[in-house]
């Protein structure tokens, strides 16, 4: 069943509200504001630099440009630019009179990871954290530990719930123990929050686990062969999402919760990984040979899915006005999906809607009024960089924004152009300077892209699951290319010799 014990896709990260979300996830007032009880970061705290889809470039056009050095940490107008892999990794290090500023922390434990390892970082940082509080004197050290150890446990806390799956890792585990043990010396208090935090982890990865666990059926499920569905089709053996539901909006909804479930379990970091590469300082062989990109790559592959699903159920029914029929609403259920918010699944519906061996239908096509696809397909116009679809993003992230409802919250993007964008600011800048810095401000842009998207990902779904309608979208088979092309030959003949030859082909294989 699409429905779980337990509910594996109950939200593993904190909810809007939480103290780390309300930090962390600011994003749209372009500064995170340091805890209150904490002293700032530097005199220069960090700033994001502006979102992509403003390619706002004249942001400090009329700021005086300040630069300025802390030791290997260097700024330019009031924002770090650069700094050595040392500085910043003790930049992330709190102190009795001193804790970094939450952007900070959120943008370097999420980049840090195309220089090393998270366990590397987990280690040096855990090391730091011991080596400032020893002295000699076992009395003095407890004091030490005492005053600085609420805010290790924040640094803890915001790791473990922002990236726990960098704690799938046995070692990060192992360093978490070590590190509870070491604050238990010093104060009770917060070798109890570490506990506590702890708990919390491992019920985020359990969670996990029975989250993939469940892809991994469905997909099994899914991936069985549609052996004589058109035999079954003609027999009225098999169901089609008409017989499913018939209600444009109810359909949208549902996969609107498909696509909110599956955004919740992408770690912000499977962003960095998917295209992290080799650090050029870095001799060792690169933890991203074995990208950990799980759940990223099952969402693309949600979309492929429902791509191949329109197409089936288009080309699938014998009789022309049933396939019109099935036309008609999906381009329905698209236009809910653009209304909702929820771009991705109105992309994988036009994707579908596109493909040879539908767009090929022309008697089909002939039966539909297609003003409404068309208003869709220039709403997402790959022309331009997207510009249409980038407008109507921004749209719905404004209204997002002012929302009343979580409904109006809901802002699901076109989730490959996402990553696309995300891939080529990663590539066309480079990740050290010449100097052997890091380029941060690289760092923060990478980091205002993946934070908006963490923003949209918190998004409850509001609208009733139809378990019925969960089943049969998440499990029913579907054609592959070959068959659709073969099933589109039988609805509409082939128009020409090179049609004629493909079918040929296609039943000589089948």
């Amino acid at each position: 069943s699409y429905l779980f014990p337990r509910n594996p896709y109950e939200p593993i990260y904190p909810q809007p509200g939480c103290s780390v979300v309300s930090a962390c996830w600011s994003v749209r007032e372009r500064h995170f504001h340091s805890n209150v009880n904490m002293p700032p970061t530097t005199p220069y705290a960090g700033k994001f630099s502006p979102s992509t889809y403003n390619n706002n470039n004249n942001l400090h056009k009329y700021h005086q440009p300040m630069e300025a050095s802390y030791g290997d940490m260097c700024y330019h107008d009031n924002s770090l630019v650069s700094g050595s892999l040392e500085a910043l990794i003790q930049h992330l290090v709190p102190t009795v009179d001193y804790y970094p500023d939450r952007s900070y922390v959120f943008t370097f434990l999420l980049s840090s990871r195309l220089f090393l390892h998270p366990y590397e970082l987990m280690s040096r940082v855990c090391h730091l954290c011991v080596e400032q509080h020893r002295s000699g004197d076992l009395l003095l050290d407890k004091i030490r530990i005492r005053d600085v150890a609420p805010k290790i446990v924040q640094l803890l806390t915001e790791w473990t719930e922002t990236f726990p799956y960098d704690f799938r890792d046995e070692r990060m585990m192992r360093c978490l123990k070590e590190m509870s043990h070491h604050l238990a010396r010093g104060d009770e208090y917060s070798w109890r929050a570490m506990q506590q935090m702890t708990q919390r982890l491992i019920r985020r990865l359990a969670a996990l686990g029975q989250y993939e666990e469940a892809i991994a059926t469905l997909n099994a499920s899914a991936a069985e062969r549609p052996t004589a569905l058109k035999t079954k089709q003609q027999n009225g053996q098999r169901s089609d999402v008409l017989s499913i539901s018939d209600d444009a909006f109810i359909l949208a909804q549902q996969l609107t919760h498909i696509e909110l479930d599956r955004l919740s379990f992408i770690g912000p970091e499977e962003f960095i990984q998917a295209f992290g590469v080799k650090d050029p300082l870095d001799n060792h062989k690169s933890f991203f040979r074995k990208r950990k990109t799980t759940n990223l790559e099952a969402y693309v592959a949600w979309f492929n899915r429902l791509s191949y699903l329109v197409a089936t159920e288009i080309c699938m029914p014998v009789k022309k006005k049933h396939r019109a029929r099935a036309l008609e609403f999906f381009i329905d259920v698209a236009r809910e999906c653009f209304n909702i918010g929820n771009f991705n699944s109105l992309m994988a519906i036009i994707t579908g809607m596109n493909m040879s061996p539908v767009s090929r239908l022309k008697k089909t096509w002939s039966k539909v009024n297609t003003d409404k696809f068309d208003i869709l397909e220039h709403q997402m116009d790959p022309s331009s960089n997207f510009s249409n679809y980038r407008t109507a993003l921004r749209g719905a992230t404004q209204r997002s924004i002012t929302a009343h409802s979580n409904q109006e919250k809901i802002v699901i993007p076109f989730f490959s152009l996402l990553i696309k964008d995300i891939y080529f600011l990663n590539e066309g800048c480079a990740s050290r300077l010449p100097s052997g810095h890091v380029n941060f401000e690289k760092l923060w842009d990478l980091a205002k892209q993946v934070s908006e998207f963490l923003v949209w990902r918190q998004v409850t779904c509001p609208f009733e699951r139809d378990r019925k309608i969960l089943q049969y979208l998440v499990t029913t088979p579907v054609f592959t290319e070959d068959e659709l092309h073969l099933a589109s030959y039988e609805s509409e003949g082939p128009e020409n010799h090179m049609e004629k030859d493909s079918r040929r082909s296609l039943r000589c294989g089948t």
